[in-house]
């Protein structure tokens, strides 16, 4: 008889698995609703079932203003209207003119997408799905190297873009572009002039395009729909470890991978508003967004920049898109929800000592209630109240993917705002893996296997971690499943493809490089990532991410990157600190300066290392794991430094370069 709490078995039995959720113990899930397995059919019974519902949502930017901060720098802000909504009838209108007018335009072998995360993106996506022409995703942050390389790679004949990054990074792309690009669209407003780019392409603007397609004449021709084992996106990854790599995803990859999502999402459906705001170059935006239309959801679009009251394009005064929106779904990266608690700490810490003594006791009553699975009406009235309005009042549910969430940020976000879920996938496995149940309140699990994927554990015994290891089986997670895509574009040769693998019953898999535990009721706990495990000179391992883990829960600590060399035996590490905090820490040492002076000062680097290993001692970390030198950052790491993804993920091997004469300055003498 199943234990309650059981939430995924080992299928074999064995402690390595395979483990799969309770519900797909017998086969693993292909599809969410019967006969729909593409997905410009997955589209089109959204638009039949909710044709007159709102669907896609905008703000329209009313004027720019300049607004002088109290340092003297100048900041664009930005003042909005309200959203205005194109029906699920309108936007499916849109797609069949685009995917039209780019018929039109000629021979379509493969469209490629950069640009930022907008309406006319998921119109672009949706018409590429129903025309049956392979979509190749990158990232709007990608340097210009990068996007050189993956438009020449993929071959595009036709790249989508906006009338920004055309005037900026595309500038000096297109002329390096050598693989048969011929079209040029671009999203926006604002005039394009066609003398600064290379002759050999013809420019349009969207509008354009779609007033081409709309002509009766382009309207009623025929078209191929794609088969359920066509090739629907290639994805490029954010290159977190070197050049990015175009992972290949079938239609049925991106079907069965959301069937799985979906089913973890408690009560999904037209009622519910979504905020757009993560790249929909990352497949955790990506399927997010076309579930929550396949289910009649309201996406209203958003930026990391405009999305609070607090963001940095808002002027002071006017309201973020939360405000305005309201969404009740949110998907979040760790780095948006750990500013997001930092920004309500440093309000509370404003406060009088009666005012946080009070907040402190609703926030530990209401934290106890949370752990026996229940809530607190009257502290969400009295304490929480206002903290949620930050994010526009009314959130029910927050998904969390794209790295680790600490447990001290998931317990604050848990009390402070709604249920949040941990997800984990990669962009091989369509963002499908696990995702933790939303009445899951312990921290560090990212649940159980979803119904669409199951999971083996493989000995690493090289790391310490086998399936005997006790008290739970640990080893290297390889993820098994119809979520599993085709492998790397134009990698079969060049011995890229090693990670993925088709089993002696047909199933595929792909090996993670992720190091994780499975707990007696299935749900899986990542622990370790093979590449960030380094030999100190005396042989000990260590984990880089955990370290920085368990550091990043300073409040003086923003961002760390920590740096280990074989041939010495301590770490070092870089630090982005927090300016409010380490200002205060300045003072109180009788330090003052500019910011950037502050961060050169060797004095204040002695006094952060000093905090470091404060925290390092509760928690709990081993001697060898503490760095014992840092290098303090002025500069904060955004994708656009190139020294973070856009899921905000550490490039180490950007960061070692970019650091690489504090490197050998810190690792002078100890």
């Amino acid at each position: 008889m199943l234990s309650q709490c059981e939430r995924a078995r080992s299928i074999s039995g064995r402690p390595e698995g395979p483990y799969r959720a309770v519900e797909s113990a017998d086969a693993l899930i292909t599809q969410d609703f019967e006969g729909v397995d593409t997905l410009d059919k997955l589209f089109v019974h959204a638009v039949k079932r909710f044709s007159k519902a709102p669907c896609l949502g905008t703000r329209e930017v009313l004027s720019e203003e300049e607004e002088k901060q109290p340092n003297g720098k100048i900041f664009k802000k930005l003042v909005l209207g309200d959203y205005s909504w194109m029906t699920y009838e309108e936007v499916n209108q849109a797609v069949e003119s685009f995917g039209s007018g780019l018929a039109a335009l000629g021979q379509c072998n493969t469209i490629a997408i950069f640009c930022e995360t907008r309406a006319e993106w998921m119109i672009t996506a949706q018409a590429c799905f129903r025309r049956n022409f392979p979509l190749v995703t990158l990232y709007a942050t990608l340097g210009e190297d990068a996007v050189a390389y993956g438009l020449n790679q993929c071959g595009a004949t036709h790249l989508i873009t906006s009338t920004e990054l055309l005037r900026t990074k595309l500038k000096n792309v297109l002329s390096a572009v050598q693989s048969g690009l011929q079209h040029v669209i671009y999203a926006g407003s604002g005039e394009v002039c066609n003398a600064d780019y290379p002759q050999s392409l013809d420019m349009h603007s969207m509008q354009e395009v779609m007033e081409l397609g709309a002509k009766p004449e382009n309207l009623s021709k025929e078209y191929e729909k794609p088969t359920a084992s066509d090739l629907a996106v290639v994805m490029y990854t954010s290159g977190s470890t070197g050049k990015p790599k175009g992972v290949k995803m079938q239609h049925s990859n991106l079907i069965a991978g959301m069937a799985g999502q979906c089913q973890r999402i408690p009560g999904l459906g037209s009622q519910d508003t979504y905020i757009a705001y993560l790249p929909l170059a990352h497949v955790l935006e990506l399927t997010a967004e076309i579930s929550c239309v396949s289910y009649g959801c309201r996406l209203g679009y958003s930026s990391p920049h405009t999305l609070t009251d607090q963001s940095s394009k808002i002027k002071i005064g006017a309201k973020g898109d939360c405000s305005v929106l309201k969404p009740t779904l949110i998907a979040a990266v760790p780095e948006i929800m750990d500013r997001i608690c930092k920004n309500v700490n440093g309000k509370l810490r404003e406060m009088s000592v009666v005012q946080r003594t009070l907040f402190k006791v609703g926030y530990n009553y209401k934290l106890q209630k949370v752990s026996q699975g229940a809530d607190s009406a009257v502290c969400n009235m009295l304490f929480f109240k206002r903290v949620n309005l930050l994010l526009g009042g009314c959130v029910r549910l927050m998904l969390s993917g794209g790295a680790p969430l600490s447990a001290s940020t998931q317990r604050f976000m848990n009390v402070c705002f709604c249920p949040v879920a941990v997800g984990y996938g990669l962009t091989e496995t369509c963002g499908a893996g696990t995702i933790s149940e939303f009445s899951d309140y312990s921290t560090g699990r990212v649940g159980a296997p979803l119904i669409c994927s199951e999971i083996k554990l493989r000995d690493w015994p090289e790391g310490g971690y086998t399936s005997q290891d006790k008290p739970h089986p640990r080893g290297e997670i390889l993820i098994g499943g119809p979520n599993v895509a085709m492998g790397y574009f134009g990698s079969e040769a060049e011995g890229e493809n090693d990670n993925f693998w088709v089993d002696e019953a047909g199933q595929r898999w792909f090996c993670t490089g992720d190091v994780g535990q499975v707990h007696p009721d299935g749900c899986l706990q990542i622990v370790d990532r093979k590449k960030d495990l380094v030999k100190l000179q005396a042989g000990e391992y260590v984990s880089l991410g955990k370290v920085e883990s368990a550091l990043k829960n300073s409040p003086l600590i923003d961002n760390i990157c920590v740096y280990a060399s074989s041939d010495q035996n301590y770490l070092i590490s870089f630090v982005v600190p927090n300016q409010k905090q380490m200002t205060e820490l300045a003072k109180k040492n009788g330090i003052e300066g500019e910011w950037e002076e502050l961060c050169n000062h060797t004095k204040m680097e002695e006094e952060v290392v000093k905090v470091i290993k404060e925290i390092a001692v509760t928690s709990k970390l081993e001697r060898f794991e503490v760095p014992q030198k840092i290098c303090l950052s002025s500069e904060a790491w955004t994708p656009e430094t190139g020294l973070v993804t856009d899921a905000f993920k550490l490039k180490r091997k950007e960061l070692k370069n970019h650091y690489i004469k504090d490197i050998e300055r810190l690792y002078g003498a100890i």
